[in-house]
Order: C-alpha cells, then sequence, then structure tokens
C-alpha cells in the first residue's frame, strides 16, 4: 500500500502516399498547434534551433474532464525527443526494509499520539473526520493520515483517465521518439528521507489533506476543469492541489530543490538540441513560486503560454 502511494504521490517522419509524393514532415508550429488541441495547458520556448514544448501535468484527471489526449499522442509522434518524469527506483531490498522498519513511516514515534504534536483546533478536526469515517487516526503518521485521507476518503483518483505522461510515453514508444527522464531517486534514499523526517514535518501534509477532505469531492472536477481551461492559479489554489503539494516528497526542501533543478537541467539542455522537444512537466514543479517556469523566465527564456501567477 504504502509503495504504490509512493508511486503515485509520488520526432517521428510520416511517409505516405500524395498525389505521387510524400508527405513532408510538419513544421515546429504545426507540432505546437497540434500539441495545443489537445487541450492542457501548455507553454512554448523559442530557441535558436528548435522549440520547446511544456506540457503541465496534474494527475489523476477526472474523465469527466473535457481534453483531447489524441492530439497529444499526434504531436508527440511527430516531436524530435520527449522528456517525462521519471518513479523511483524501488528495489526488492528497499521492500524488505519498508517491512522491518515500518512502523517508522506508519506510525507516530512509541508512546505518543496525534494530540501531543496538534494544535487543539487540529486535533478537533481530525476527531471530526475520524467520526464521519469511522477511523481511528491517533497513532498514524501524519503523513500516512493524510494518504488515507485523500486517496480513500476524498478518493481523488477514483474513476480518472490516463495521465498526460502515460499517453505521451505509449505515443512515443510507438514512434521510437527518444524518451529522457530526469534521473530516478533511489528507493534506499527515499526511504531513508522518509524514515528521518520528524513528525510535526508533515503537519502541514495532514493539515492540508483535512482541509481537501472536508470540502469534499467538488474540488476534484473543478480542478479538472480548471486545468483544461488554462486557469493555472486556479488550478495551483484549488485544495487539491494544495494538499498534494504539500505532502512528501513535494514538501521535502532537499528533495523538491533535486526535483525542481532536474527539471530545469533537462529544459536548459533541450534549448540547445535542433526540433521540438516535448516535455510533460508536473504542474505544480512548473507553475509554483520560484518554480521551473520562475527559474527559466530568471535565466532569459521567452515563455509563452497561460498566466501561471495570479497578476
Amino acid at each position: 500500500m504504502l509503495k504504490k502511494t509512493i508511486l503515485i504521490l509520488c520526432g517521428g517522419l510520416f511517409v505516405a502516399p500524395t498525389s505521387g509524393n510524400a508527405q513532408e514532415p510538419p513544421t515546429p508550429n504545426q507540432i505546437v498547434v497540434t500539441a495545443q488541441r489537445s487541450g492542457a495547458p501548455m507553454w512554448t520556448i523559442d530557441t535558436a534551433s528548435g522549440t520547446i514544448i511544456l506540457v503541465g501535468e496534474i494527475r489523476a484527471v477526472p474523465k469527466s474532464t473535457p481534453w483531447q489526449p489524441d492530439r497529444l499522442k499526434e504531436a508527440t509522434g511527430e516531436a524530435q525527443r520527449v522528456i517525462i518524469r521519471a518513479r523511483p527506483k524501488i528495489s526488492p531490498g528497499d521492500i524488505f526494509r519498508l517491512i522491518f522498519r515500518g512502523g517508522k513511516f506508519t506510525k507516530l514515534p512509541k508512546g505518543s499520539v496525534a494530540a501531543d504534536y496538534l494544535t487543539l483546533e487540529q486535533r478537533e478536526r481530525l476527531a471530526a473526520l475520524e467520526e464521519e469515517y469511522d477511523q481511528d487516526y491517533d497513532r498514524g503518521s501524519f503523513l500516512m493520515t493524510g494518504f488515507d485521507l485523500l486517496a480513500r476518503r476524498l478518493d481523488f483518483d477514483d474513476d480518472t483517465t490516463k495521465d498526460a505522461t502515460e499517453i505521451v510515453k505509449k505515443a512515443a514508444d510507438k514512434a521510437d521518439v527518444p524518451i529522457t527522464r530526469p534521473e530516478r531517486f533511489r528507493g534506499e534514499d527515499l526511504l531513508d528521507n522518509l524514515a528521518e523526517a520528524p513528525p510535526e514535518s508533515h503537519i502541514p501534509c495532514l493539515e492540508a489533506a483535512m482541509t481537501a477532505t472536508e470540502q469534499g469531492k467538488d474540488i476534484i472536477e473543478r480542478r479538472g476543469n480548471d486545468w483544461r481551461k488554462f486557469d493555472v492559479p486556479a488550478v495551483m489554489a484549488n485544495p487539491l492541489e494544495q494538499a498534494l503539494g504539500q505532502c512528501w516528497p513535494w514538501a521535502d526542501n532537499e528533495l523538491g530543490e533535486d526535483i525542481r533543478a532536474q527539471w530545469t537541467g533537462m529544459i536548459e539542455d533541450a534549448a540547445t538540441k535542433d526540433g521540438v522537444t516535448l516535455a510533460v512537466v508536473p504542474l505544480r514543479v512548473l507553475a509554483e513560486d520560484e518554480g521551473v517556469l520562475d527559474s527559466l523566465k530568471a535565466r532569459g527564456f521567452e515563455i509563452y503560454g497561460p498566466e501561471w501567477r495570479e497578476s
């Protein structure tokens, strides 16, 4: 269950006969237009020798969200390269470590309970949720409680469609488009980082998860619709997106900085390449304060696309 939770939270040339002539390869601008027709929010960067398309991905897009993933597939097949996120590298040894050290991840330190760390107001809110869902969170780690509220009580990842990374990966494999990923974090390092984090560090995650759960399921569809409308500030302010961004590993300072630095470095490297690079990047990594878009803009890149901040 924990492994699954961590994993969750955590150009082709087409030739065809046309009046006896080979079909002309699409121009960078045509590929951009095709990608934009998918309905996913995205930004473009023109470089000296090509174009970079940054697709802002949210996880668990509701099936009710009206977007056109086939357009993203088509654009992927026409790109020269794609960049997508990596999954943590979890080894069999890491699973054994998790089994023998599971208490450190799932429970508060021995002899302590939630009230030892939470304010009276926070504990009262948690008690109300315990009563509503017939759960006992008194000894559970705040991170696991937060995950339980989001994934099982709010059930945010139910009845969803494939996310942009899955779509692009499948299309790139089919079209033999080269795929680049960030360097994977070792499972051992991730588990050590998580085990060493004090209980207090996960209270913001718990509080944000309580807020999202209290708001109810309407925020799930609203988040998807705002994403489809390119209202990036509204997506970032959505209680569900806020909660996902407040929970480990995103909220961990060390891991968060490494994630942002990897993405910024890969995009800067893509700026030196010919042709079109299509990158699918978590929206919160792109649009957060001092995130990848801010970092690229500070480095002098001209970025075209929807506003990612409130003006």
